[in-house]
């Protein structure tokens, strides 16, 4: 949303009225009244967050609030928090502090307030929980008259059908389910969302009918664990793959982007995976956290597989869908990680030459049963993720590349504020010329590309033709 409220009201916000003329002012300029002060939402976290940031966005925007992208301008802050790790919490931190020195209101959603909702940082401040994200403008109204509310209940999933106002106009972010059927050790997100809730297939498949109808190029599936979908209702991944493929434009005007899954559930699909990825209009991409390549290390994160398991299930993929891009995630110096268990997990990468991996060292998080098992020497824990980091940086995966020609499809600005990035078929990151004229060109669009240089992890292509 655009920052402002369009009427010349750039200046604070006066107190209360003191005369009929003052609060007739104050009317026509609207303070005070529901619904036309300014918003800023700031979403830290995973897909699934941003997908509910958009939600709230929504229902902000249709009840009449001004959502402001610069936080100064606002009256009230939403912030929509993240508990996977100990800095995605010190960063809600940060900003909490900063709200408050600036006199902001702040309703504070997602991850923390629902998993750690007594944490001292939230205290005296609005709280809203996951399920209850279709109560935002409530939250909001009554923050603003000064109020603090609290709605941590647990409920039914918030319809699909809510408004929203996408981050990124040219993608659409699914959620699938909430929660997992995991008991990972060292996991406080399900604090936070809890059991497997799965939206049903009828109404994720009319979520992305609506998407293609409104022109989007990319359709993200998110869920804590895509392998698990719809365990709960009877159905499954695999028919729900049937039903979304089924409805995908085979041109490839609209991409689908599968979510993360763990090893477990999936391995029963993976037939299913691969049939949808040979769609052309489904990515060859997935991301499958291995965590580790020990099986004593798994076994005490409670990951419920084994190594055999992932590399099942890594192989199949490799073999059925080739070019495909698998990324995955290793946690180094889990509690109780010895120098045998970490070179296992070392040979498990050096085996795949991961694509894309992600890096962590162990966070102990509050309240998980990892965070009273003995930890690893730190030192020895920052050598270990040395050494991965080392590993990853030291070879080229596109470097066979160079110079073929392919299909991207264009949807975001790069890091560096200028150059366009598209994704190949494997979702291999390219970087395109940017600036105005090139947006207005490519932005949501797909392009044959030249790639003329490659680079560990991304590439740089030249456009041939917009298609």
């Amino acid at each position: 949303g655009g920052s402002g409220d369009g009427n010349g009201n750039g200046g604070k916000r006066s107190g209360s009225p003191t005369s009929v003329a003052d609060a007739a002012r104050a009317f026509a300029l609207g303070e005070n009244v529901p619904g036309t002060a300014r918003v800023h939402v700031k979403t830290f976290g995973c897909s699934h967050n941003i997908s509910d940031s958009e939600f709230m966005a929504g229902q902000l925007a249709a009840y009449g609030y001004q959502l402001s992208d610069n936080p100064e301008d606002a009256d009230l802050w939403v912030v929509n928090t993240c508990t996977v790790k100990n800095p995605s919490q010190s960063a809600m931190n940060t900003v909490i502090v900063k709200g408050k020195a600036s006199g902001k209101k702040l309703v504070i959603a997602g991850c923390v307030p629902q998993g750690d909702k007594a944490a001292k940082e939230l205290d005296g401040l609005s709280l809203i929980g996951v399920t209850q994200i279709d109560r935002i403008v409530e939250a909001v109204e009554r923050t603003l008259a000064g109020d603090t509310v609290r709605l941590l209940a647990k409920k039914p999933l918030p319809s699909l059908d809510l408004p929203k106002v996408r981050r990124n106009q040219h993608v659409e972010i699914l959620p699938l389910s909430t929660g997992c059927l995991g008991a990972c050790t060292y996991c406080k997100t399900k604090h936070a969302r809890g059991d497997l809730g799965s939206y049903s297939p009828e109404a994720l498949v009319a979520r992305v009918q609506t998407a293609i109808a409104e022109g989007v190029t990319e359709i993200w599936l998110s869920s804590e664990d895509t392998g698990a979908y719809g365990i709960d209702l009877g159905t499954d991944i695999t028919r729900l793959l049937r039903d979304i493929t089924a409805v995908l434009p085979r041109d490839g005007s609209c991409m689908l982007r599968l979510g993360m899954t763990n090893p477990p559930y999936i391995l029963a699909h993976l037939d299913a995976v691969a049939e949808a990825m040979h769609h052309p209009s489904v990515y060859a991409f997935l991301h499958i956290p291995v965590q580790a390549g020990s099986d004593d290390v798994l076994e005490r994160m409670k990951r419920e597989y084994n190594s055999a398991d992932f590399k099942q299930v890594a192989d199949t993929l490799l073999a059925r869908v080739p070019h495909i891009t698998l990324a995955t995630d290793i946690i180094c110096g889990f509690p109780g990680e010895t120098e045998a268990d970490w070179e296992v997990t070392m040979a498990l990468c050096r085996h795949y030459k991961f694509i894309e991996l992600h890096l962590s060292q162990f966070y102990p998080r509050p309240g998980t049963p990892a965070a009273r098992m003995k930890r690893v020497d730190t030192k020895e824990v920052k050598r270990r993720s040395r050494e991965l980091t080392a590993y990853i940086e030291s070879y080229l995966p596109h470097g066979h590349l160079q110079g073929s020609e392919h299909r991207v499809w264009v949807t975001d600005i790069a890091k560096d504020g200028t150059s366009l990035v598209g994704h190949t078929k494997s979702y291999v990151q390219v970087l395109l010329p940017g600036g105005r004229e090139q947006r207005e060109r490519l932005m949501g669009k797909s392009a044959m590309v030249r790639i003329t240089a490659t680079a560990r992890w991304h590439c740089v292509g030249e456009v041939l033709e917009v298609l």
